[in-house]
């Protein structure tokens, strides 16, 4: 989702190909053994396997909306979310899939993150100050992942600066942008081509 939005916010014209990870085509893991997802195959070939590395890339050719222009903090924040509030995430929202692993201890877990960005966004609308930056449509996408395996808990709790920066979030171009459905892609379907 964040690499959609980045690519949106970078005009950037692409072929997309929806994936079922239980299901994964065979073009996808030829370009990227590793079989996550996104992958962005470049015209002149390269592979972008990472989605912050998508971003960095789509917002590299064009930023319109200064999205790039992120704090250091908010930055760390970035590095932070993915190397340990996404594992947390993961084990709290999808504990079936990890063996011994207790949903409340890595909600706990998880929540400590929220607590920071929460303290920051008590005094400001976006976690780079007054602006929507690349830390934001980086984050918000797992904090609403992390909002979703408990709705009524997450809205419950005290973390009002998260809460409404998340809602805003929900409400703003970029995400409605990307939100659309799309059948799996299977070799010999017509091409997705999505315009900003």
């Amino acid at each position: 989702m964040r690499a959609r939005m980045a690519l949106w916010a970078g005009g950037q014209v692409y072929e997309l190909r929806e994936v079922v990870l239980k299901d994964k085509p065979a073009h996808m893991l030829e370009l990227s053994p590793k079989g996550t997802v996104p992958v962005l195959l470049l015209p002149g070939g390269d592979v972008i396997d990472e989605s912050l590395d998508v971003m960095a890339w789509a917002l590299g050719q064009n930023d319109p909306l200064g999205w790039l222009d992120t704090t250091a903090e908010a930055g760390e924040l970035v590095q932070t979310c993915d190397a340990d509030f996404k594992g947390h995430l993961d084990r709290y929202k999808y504990a079936s899939r990890y063996e011994d692993s207790d949903p409340l201890a890595h909600r706990q877990a998880g929540e400590e993150f929220v607590r920071r960005l929460d303290g920051i966004l008590a005094h400001s609308a976006h976690l780079s100050g007054e602006r929507q930056t690349l830390a934001d449509i980086a984050i918000a996408p797992f904090v609403r992942q992390f909002a979703l395996a408990d709705w009524d808990w997450f809205f419950d709790t005290p973390y009002t600066g998260v809460q409404r920066w998340l809602s805003a979030f929900i409400d703003t171009p970029p995400f409605t942008a990307v939100m659309d459905k799309f059948p799996p892609w299977r070799p010999g379907d017509a091409e997705t081509i999505i315009r900003p």
